[in-house]
């Protein structure tokens, strides 16, 4: 059974004026927030979830993609052109082959990561 988890607000009339500088000084720019929005929006459908599972286990073509996830090469091909433009996927040539795989160590630690919070989770609902 799943428990709702309530937010408490603060009651509070003052401001820790010292904590919130010190919070605004070490806040990023709009910018650079803006591209971690981004980030998340691109690795937050569910297919390319599934695409970067995939790459996570191996380097794959497009065909070897299509045919784990049950999907058209074109489907999987639109979906990859949104993780490489996010910098999330790279691809080499090997012969008349494109290879697919995560682009760096920093994307599968971001996605393994993510596995690990996640199955805590559920297990804290158990």
């Amino acid at each position: 059974m799943k428990t709702t988890k309530t937010v408490n607000s603060c009651d509070c009339d003052s401001v820790n004026q010292e904590l919130v500088d010190k919070v605004k000084k070490k806040f990023p720019d709009d910018e650079l927030l803006g591209d971690l929005s981004d980030f998340f929006k691109v690795i937050g459908d569910g297919t390319r979830i599934r695409i970067l599972w995939a790459l996570d286990v191996s380097e794959m073509c497009v065909c070897d993609i299509a045919n784990v996830l049950n999907m058209t090469k074109s489907a999987v091909s639109h979906q990859l052109r949104a993780l490489r433009e996010a910098d999330l996927v790279k691809f080499r040539r090997s012969g008349k082959e494109v290879l697919y795989s995560l682009s760096d160590n920093h994307v599968k630690e971001i996605f393994e990561q993510g596995l690990i919070h996640i199955q805590e989770d559920k297990k804290g609902d158990e």
